[in-house]
């Protein structure tokens, strides 16, 4: 269990934190359930920082479209792993466990409290499983990928990679370019199948606790994820898509461009969708992500379950927080 800090509120207040016992706690969630919100909170009673876990949130210039914390919120509660990196720039789950152990151990270090808050799962998944020893990318393979696609179409190159590796084509649609590619990428490399590679993780050295944020009443998170969104509208968004759009040295097949409301409002502006589509089409991607982020959740059996939308929640995670082993 975690030391109770030598106080509640100030500056002062830090916890005794045993070498052997947690080091971190995890609190994920879908996409506007509130996790920034219950965090912020609980730093008026517990000394904590916040490390995000968003991969939108680690670009530069991709602040409303992310829900980036406010300026504000982070004068008053320390935030790391924001704006680590330009959007033009790759950034991997290897580098996320790398930054992220390092901030947890600067933490430590200032005897508070580590609440890695998000809901990009799978830099989740790398930090408390471990990371698969993958082939690095290879520009030129990737490059040629990239051309073949191009010419026969990315539903051509998942049938390759059902000859290959079935049980990877399962998991992954058609249509997503992404990961078929990176998937043909480390054949080629490694030649073995990215499904081998990724079941014999390196266990990470952090001990972490999870909690996991998931809404009983969907019909509320659908909710929240349509307000967000228009008030995201009215914060100038599409003004922040378009400047990324100006810049000659970003496309719409970046990762940082591919992330869910972004990508929609990139083909917006494009000329290819109504600014009425690119509302319907960016509410339904962010729904899907909150599916596929509760579906994430759901698996991690070992993970201690909060409501958010309950008007016991604040109440329930100070006692988890507290309380950790």
């Amino acid at each position: 269990m975690l030391a109770a800090p030598t106080a509640i509120r100030g500056q002062a207040a830090t916890f005794d934190l045993p070498s052997d016992e947690v080091e971190a706690v995890l609190l994920l969630g879908p996409t506007a359930c509130g996790k920034s919100a219950l965090a912020m909170a609980m730093a008026q009673k517990l000394p904590l920082e916040v490390i995000s876990i968003d991969s939108a949130q680690v670009y530069r210039g991709m602040d409303i479209g992310s829900a980036k914390p406010s300026a504000a919120d982070r004068a008053r509660v320390p935030h790391h792993l924001l704006d680590l990196r330009d959007p033009a720039q790759p950034y991997s789950a290897a580098q996320f466990v790398h930054d992220a152990t390092a901030a947890i151990a600067g933490i430590r270090g200032r005897g508070k409290l580590a609440l890695l808050v998000g809901g990009t799962m799978m830099y989740a998944r790398s930090l408390r499983e471990g990371l698969s020893q993958l082939p690095s990318a290879d520009p030129q393979i990737r490059a040629r990928i990239q051309r073949e696609a191009s010419e026969l179409g990315w539903p051509a190159l998942h049938a390759r990679l059902q000859s290959i590796d079935p049980e990877m084509a399962r998991r992954l649609a058609p249509a997503d370019r992404q990961r078929i590619g990176r998937a043909l990428e480390i054949f080629e490399r490694s030649g073995r199948r990215p499904s081998e590679l990724l079941r014999a993780p390196t266990r990470t050295s952090c001990r972490l606790r999870t909690i996991a944020l998931m809404p009983l009443d969907r019909a509320e998170l659908h909710r929240r994820i349509e307000r967000r969104f228009d008030a995201m509208l009215q914060q100038g968004f599409i003004d922040e898509v378009r400047a990324l759009r100006a810049r000659p040295d970003l496309h719409a097949q970046l990762p940082s461009i591919r992330s869910v409301g972004y990508r929609q409002a990139w083909e917006h502006l494009e000329k290819t969708t109504s600014a009425r589509e690119f509302r319907a089409a960016a509410i339904a991607a962010t729904r899907q992500l909150a599916k596929r982020q509760i579906t994430w959740l759901r698996s991690m059996t070992d993970a201690i379950r909060i409501d958010p939308l309950a008007n016991d929640a604040l109440d329930r995670l100070a006692d988890v927080l507290v309380n950790v082993r």
